[in-house]
C-alpha cells in the first residue's frame, strides 16, 4: 500500500527539501534532483511510494503506456543475469486512459514530478497515445517516447534505428502532448548520433540515453531460451559503459540537445559518470528490483560527494567534454 504524501496545513505536498546543488536543468524543465526512477521498472503507479517519497526524486517515469490496453508477452518474462537481467515483458499496460483513472490520482497526490512514457506499434499509435495525454494534470511535467520499440509500419527492425521515422514520430507527439517530449533511443544501432539530430530537429526537448541491449539466455539444461518471448532485452550494471558512450557521443555531436541518461546506475558514481559524459538527469532502472529505495539512496550519495568536492550538479555536467571537474566557484 502507498504511503501518504507529507502534507502542509491546506493539504498539498511539502516542498522537497533537497540541496541546491542537485538542482539541474532538462531543457526548459527545473527539477530540484537529477534522479529519477526508469521507465518499466517502477510500475505505473504510486508503487514506489511505499519506499520513500516519490516527490523527493527529480521526476518518477512510469511504465511505458500505449493509447489501448496490452496483455505483454507469454512468461516467463524476466530472468536474472551475472551484471542484472533480461526481461521480455512486452510492454503490458491498462492504456493511458484507463491509467488516468486509476492510477494517475494517487500517483498526482504524492507530489511526483511525472514523466508519461508512451510507445506504439505505428507512428499514428504514437499521435493517439500522445493526445490521451494533452489535457493532463500539471503534475506530469514531460511525456517520454519510446521509440525502442518494434515498428509495424511495413518496415523491419525498431523505430529508433531509423531516423526518418523516429522524427515524423516524435513531430507529431510533440504537436499533441502540449508538453516536452523526449525520445528515448535504443543502443542496438551505430546510427544514435544520426537519431538524436534527426529527433533534436522534429522537436523533441530531450533525448533519454539508452533503452535496454537486445539479447538471449538459453537453459542449458534443455537448450530452450528461458523467456516465454525468446530473446529479450539485457540490462543492469553491464551497460553503464554503453550508456556513458552513447551519452558522450551525442553531447559531442549535439552539445545544445539535452540528454537524460539511464543504464547501469547502481551508485552515485555511475550517476557521475552519466553526468559527466553529458547527461543533465539519469534514471535508476534495474537497480530498483534489488533494492526499491535505490533512487533515494544513490541520490543522497550523490549530494553528499557534490558536497565533499563542493561541486554542483551543473559543474559535473559535460565536464568529460571540459576537461574534467571545475567549481564554477574556482571559475
Amino acid at each position: 500500500m502507498a504511503r501518504a504524501a507529507r502534507r502542509r496545513a491546506d493539504g498539498s505536498p511539502t516542498p522537497s527539501t533537497l540541496p541546491a546543488s542537485l538542482a539541474t536543468n532538462v531543457g526548459d524543465l527545473s527539477l530540484p534532483s537529477p534522479v529519477m526512477t526508469a521507465s518499466g521498472t517502477a510500475g505505473h503507479g504510486a508503487e514506489l511510494e511505499a519506499y520513500a517519497p516519490l516527490g523527493d526524486l527529480g521526476a518518477h517515469v512510469v511504465k511505458s503506456l500505449a493509447a489501448f490496453e496490452w496483455a505483454g508477452n507469454p512468461p516467463p518474462r524476466i530472468h536474472p543475469t551475472g551484471t542484472g537481467m533480461i526481461n521480455a515483458v512486452g510492454l503490458q499496460g491498462p492504456g493511458i486512459a484507463r491509467w488516468r483513472a486509476d492510477d494517475l490520482p494517487l500517483l498526482a497526490s504524492t507530489g511526483a514530478r511525472v514523466v508519461v512514457s508512451i510507445w506504439g506499434r505505428s507512428v499514428d499509435d504514437y499521435h493517439r497515445a500522445a493526445a490521451l495525454l494533452a489535457d493532463a494534470p500539471e503534475q506530469i511535467v514531460a511525456v517520454e517516447v519510446n521509440l525502442s520499440c518494434p515498428n509495424l509500419e511495413g518496415r523491419t527492425g525498431i523505430f529508433a534505428h531509423d531516423a526518418a521515422l523516429s522524427a515524423e514520430v516524435v513531430a507529431g507527439c510533440v504537436a499533441a502532448a502540449h508538453r516536452p517530449c523526449w525520445a528515448k533511443l535504443s543502443p542496438n544501432t551505430d546510427r544514435i548520433v544520426e537519431v538524436a539530430g534527426a529527433v533534436a530537429e522534429a522537436g523533441a526537448a530531450a533525448v533519454t540515453l539508452i533503452n535496454t541491449l537486445l539479447g538471449l539466455v538459453l537453459d542449458t539444461d534443455t537448450g530452450r531460451p528461458v523467456l516465454g518471448n525468446g530473446g529479450g532485452g539485457a540490462s543492469g550494471r553491464g551497460l553503464l559503459p554503453v550508456a556513458t558512450r552513447a551519452v558522450f557521443d551525442v553531447r559531442a555531436a549535439h552539445p545544445a540537445l539535452p540528454i537524460i541518461g539511464v543504464g547501469g546506475v547502481t551508485s552515485a558514481a555511475d550517476a557521475v559518470q552519466l553526468l559527466a559524459a553529458g547527461a543533465s538527469a539519469v534514471q535508476v532502472g534495474t537497480a530498483t528490483f534489488a533494492d526499491p529505495r535505490a533512487p533515494w539512496r544513490i541520490q543522497a550519495d550523490l549530494a553528499a560527494w557534490c558536497s565533499a568536492r563542493r561541486l554542483t550538479i551543473a559543474d559535473i555536467v559535460g565536464a568529460a567534454h571540459r576537461g574534467g571537474f571545475v567549481s564554477q566557484e574556482d571559475q
